[in-house]
C-alpha cells in the first residue's frame, strides 16, 4: 500500500476547541486519529471563523494569496493545538480571512454557520465556504499541508474544490489527488444561483466561463440556473461515501416526505455513483473510554440538572419560558413524596429531522409526545435536552408546561448530556431519517438501551429485542402508533421481566462500533485506487 497523505476539508472539527456544532465535528475529531493509527498521515483544515486562530498555541504557517470574487485575496494559514495534545498524531489547521468572520447579532458571538433571511438560503455560508475552498486550492499548490495524495471533502461546504479541480486551469494540480466526498446530511445542499447575485458562482469565480458543460455538471437537477455543491461532490469525486450502509441504500430512492426521506432530489446522481462503483456506505464509529461515566441516582441526576439549568439561566438577562417551566417541574419533583422510578431520555437537536414524529398525531388524534407521556404515566419521567428551531422549541415548551412527567431542557452542556447518557433507563431517538447518528451509540456505550425509528444508521446499530427496541411504519401516522406500541412493550419488559431487561442493557453496553474498523474500510474502499 502506498503512503497515504490525507487532507480533510470540513466545516467543523471537534479535534480542536470551539469548532463543533453537530455530528460532523465528532467524525472529524475521531477518524483522523484512527487513520493515523493505521499509518496514514492526516491533516485537517477548517475556516477560523474569526476566532479559532487566536487560541493558545496557534502558529502562523504562511500567507495564502489567492483569487476570489475578482480580486487578489490574502488569507493566513495557522497550525492549531488539538484538544488531545498528548495523544494526537493528526495535524490541525485553520485558515483566517475576513469573509469567514460572522457574528450572530442576537447572541453577540461569532458563529460557524450563518442564518440568512428567507429567500436567500445559504447566501452567507456559500460565499464563506467558496472563499475557503479557493484558498485551500492555492495552499495545496504551494505544498503548505505537505505532500498529499488524497483529498477528503466533507459535505457541501468542501465541494467547491471539486468544481475548481474540473473547470479551473489554475487548479489542474488538484487532478493528481484522489478525491473522496463524504455525505453527512443530504438534506443540506448549499444551493445558490449561477449568476446575478452577490452570492453566486459568477461572483465567486468570475474567471470561470459558464459553458454548457459547466452548467450541466454543476447545476441542480431541479433548478438548472443554480449550482448545487452537494450534487457537485457526488458527481465529481472519485469516491462518494455515506456514514452508514443503510443510508447509502435509502438515498437511492426519491424522498416522499413526511414518511420517507431519501435522495432529496439527487437520487439520480447517487444511482449513477452506485452504478459506477463510487458509492460506499461505511458506518461511523464511537470512542470507548476505559472508564464509564458514573451512573447517578434519580435524586443526584435531578440535582445535577437543576445546577446546570441555573448556570444556563444565569447567562441571560431574562428567564425564558422554557427555563421557568423546567425549574417549576424540577421543584415539583423535588417536593413530591415519590420520585420517578424510570427516566426516558433524549439528547438531540430539536428540528424536524429529529422531532417530526413527536409533533405528528397518531391514529388516536394525539401527538407522538403526548402518546409517549401517556405511556410513561405519572411515575416515570421523560427528559429531553437540546436546542433547535424556534417552532419546535415552542411546541416542546408548551408540552412541558402542561405535562408534569416531561422535562424540556432548552440548552446543552456535555456535563448534562453525559449524565443523561449514563443514568437514563431508555434513550428515545425517533428521527425521521438518520445518516448515522451518534446519540444511540453514546447511550448504548453506557448500557442504556435505545428505542429508535429503524432508518439509516439507527437500523445499522440497534437490533430490536437484542440490544434495544425499534419501530417502523409506512405512513407518519403508523410510525407514531408503532413508536408508542414499541415504548409500551419496552416498559412492560422493564416492569415484568427484569432479567430480560438487564440482558438487553448488557448487550447494549457490549456492542462496539470501533473507529479502527471504520478507518480500515476507508483505506480499502475510499482511498485505494481501483
Amino acid at each position: 500500500m502506498e503512503n497515504m497523505n490525507i487532507l480533510m476539508v470540513a466545516a467543523e472539527n471537534d479535534g480542536i476547541s470551539k469548532c463543533k456544532v453537530g455530528g460532523i465535528g465528532d467524525v472529524i475529531r475521531d477518524i483522523p486519529t484512527a487513520l493515523s493509527s493505521a499509518n496514514c498521515a492526516v491533516s485537517v483544515v477548517t475556516p477560523s471563523y474569526g476566532y479559532l486562530h487566536e487560541a493558545a498555541g496557534s502558529e502562523l504557517i504562511a500567507e495564502i494569496i489567492f483569487p476570489f470574487a475578482g480580486a487578489e485575496q490574502i488569507a493566513e494559514l495557522y497550525r492549531v493545538r488539538p484538544k488531545n495534545a498528548a495523544g494526537e498524531r493528526a495535524t490541525h489547521y485553520v485558515i483566517d480571512h475576513p469573509t469567514f468572520k460572522k457574528e450572530n447579532e442576537a447572541r453577540g458571538e461569532l458563529e460557524i454557520y450563518s442564518h440568512d433571511a428567507p429567500g436567500r438560503p445559504f447566501a452567507t455560508d456559500a460565499s464563506k465556504f467558496a472563499c475557503f475552498n479557493a484558498a485551500i486550492a492555492v495552499a495545496i499548490e504551494q505544498n503548505l499541508f505537505g505532500p498529499l495524495n488524497i483529498l477528503h471533502l466533507h459535505d457541501w461546504h468542501a465541494a467547491f474544490l471539486l468544481a475548481l479541480r474540473r473547470f479551473d486551469p489554475a487548479c489542474a494540480h488538484l487532478q493528481t489527488l484522489r478525491t473522496v466526498y463524504t455525505i453527512h446530511n443530504l438534506a443540506l445542499q448549499g444551493i445558490r444561483p449561477f449568476e446575478a447575485d452577490s452570492s453566486s458562482l459568477e461572483s465567486w469565480f468570475p474567471h470561470l466561463e459558464q459553458t454548457p458543460e459547466l452548467l450541466a455538471t454543476l447545476g441542480d437537477p431541479r433548478w438548472p440556473d443554480c449550482i448545487n455543491p452537494m450534487a457537485v461532490g457526488i458527481r465529481l469525486a472519485d469516491a462518494v461515501h455515506t456514514v452508514s450502509p443503510t443510508y447509502a441504500q435509502e438515498i437511492l430512492e426519491p424522498s416522499q416526505p413526511p414518511q420517507f426521506f431519501g435522495g432529496e432530489g439527487l437520487e439520480g446522481d447517487l444511482k449513477t455513483a452506485r452504478n459506477e462503483g463510487r458509492l460506499h456506505g461505511i458506518l461511523n464509529g464511537c470512542e470507548y473510554p476505559a472508564e464509564k461515566t458514573q451512573k447517578l441516582s434519580v435524586t443526584a441526576l435531578l440535582e445535577l440538572i437543576k445546577a446546570q439549568a441555573a448556570h444556563w439561566a444565569s447567562k441571560h438577562n431574562a428567564l425564558s419560558l422554557a427555563d421557568y417551566t423546567a425549574f417549576q417541574t424540577l421543584e415539583k419533583i423535588a417536593n413530591a413524596r415519590r420520585k420517578p422510578d424510570f427516566i426516558a431520555t433524549s439528547i438531540s437537536r430539536v428540528v424536524d429531522q429529529k422531532m417530526l414524529l413527536m409533533k405528528t398525531k397518531g391514529s388516536n388524534g394525539k401527538s407522538g409526545i403526548e402518546n409517549i407521556l401517556d405511556a410513561l404515566g405519572p411515575n416515570r419521567l421523560y427528559i429531553l435536552l437540546g436546542t433547535g428551531d424556534s417552532e419546535t422549541e415552542a411546541f416542546l415548551t408548551e408540552t412541558a408546561t402542561v405535562r408534569r412527567n416531561f422535562l424540556f431542557l432548552n440548552s446543552y452542556s456535555n456535563t448534562a448530556a453525559n449524565a443523561l447518557y449514563a443514568s437514563g433507563n431508555l434513550f428515545l431517538m425517533p428521527s425521521s431519517f438518520e445518516p448515522c447518528g451518534i446519540g444511540q451509540m453514546l447511550a448504548m456505550r453506557e448500557g442504556q438501551p435505545c428505542l429508535v425509528h429503524r432508518t439509516g444508521g439507527l437500523r445499522d446499530t440497534v437490533e430490536p429485542d437484542v440490544n434495544g427496541f425499534g419501530f417502523e411504519g409506512d405512513t407518519v401516522e403508523q410510525q407514531v402508533d408503532q413508536m408508542t406500541a414499541a415504548l409500551k412493550a419496552a416498559l412492560t419488559l422493564h416492569a415484568e421481566s427484569s432479567s430480560d431487561w438487564r440482558n438487553i442493557c448488557a448487550v447494549a453496553a457490549q456492542t462496539r462500533f470501533k473507529w479502527n474498523t471504520t478507518a480500515e474500510l476507508y483505506i480499502e474502499k475510499l482511498y485505494t485506487r481501483a
